[in-house]
């Protein structure tokens, strides 16, 4: 099974982030945007892994509180658009204890630094006289929202002929 930990995103959240995807399309943007159903923010990228319970054991043991989530606006790692995500001190403490569970726990997941996005487009291309920045430098403010994160999810990702299906575990 491909697993990832995942924080799941409310109403509010979802309508902003899909608010930025409408303002890149009128930019004149194509590519492979993120169906509002997949909309997430990823905490830990385990991959291919066949014991979901273990993973969620250590979930149950890394000692959760709630928190504050709010959109900061957007942004691109080379092929991929962004929306950054603000959870203070509260989301950082918590990905860090996550993590060393995880690997306290021998399950294995992608160590890159966490850097806290919720992928908006994957493989954008534009026309036109705008230029990547000032099309993702308009977007900003364009999806102000925030929400109370109560839990997070363990998700299974399988791929189909429709795309990419997100299944919460």
């Amino acid at each position: 099974m491909r697993l990832f930990i995942a924080i799941l995103l409310n109403d509010e959240m979802k309508d902003a982030l899909e608010a930025m995807q409408a303002g890149m399309r009128r930019s004149g943007v194509r590519g492979n945007f993120t169906k509002r159903q997949n909309l997430h923010l990823t905490l830990a990228f385990i991959g291919e892994y066949d014991d979901p319970d273990k993973v969620l054991e250590v979930i149950r043991s890394t000692g959760f509180r709630p928190f504050e989530l709010w959109l900061t606006g957007t942004g691109a790692f080379r092929k991929l658009w962004w929306a950054g995500i603000d959870g203070g001190a509260a989301l950082g403490a918590y990905t860090r204890r996550l993590r060393r569970a995880l690997d306290e726990a021998g399950i294995p997941f992608d160590r890159k630094k966490f850097s806290p996005h919720i992928t908006l487009v994957r493989q954008p291309s534009y026309n036109g006289g705008m230029t990547e920045a000032e099309i993702l430098g308009a977007l900003n403010g364009s999806g102000e929202a925030g929400m109370t994160v109560t839990r997070v999810s363990l998700m299974r990702s399988d791929r189909n002929e429709r795309g990419v299906i997100y299944t919460e575990l």
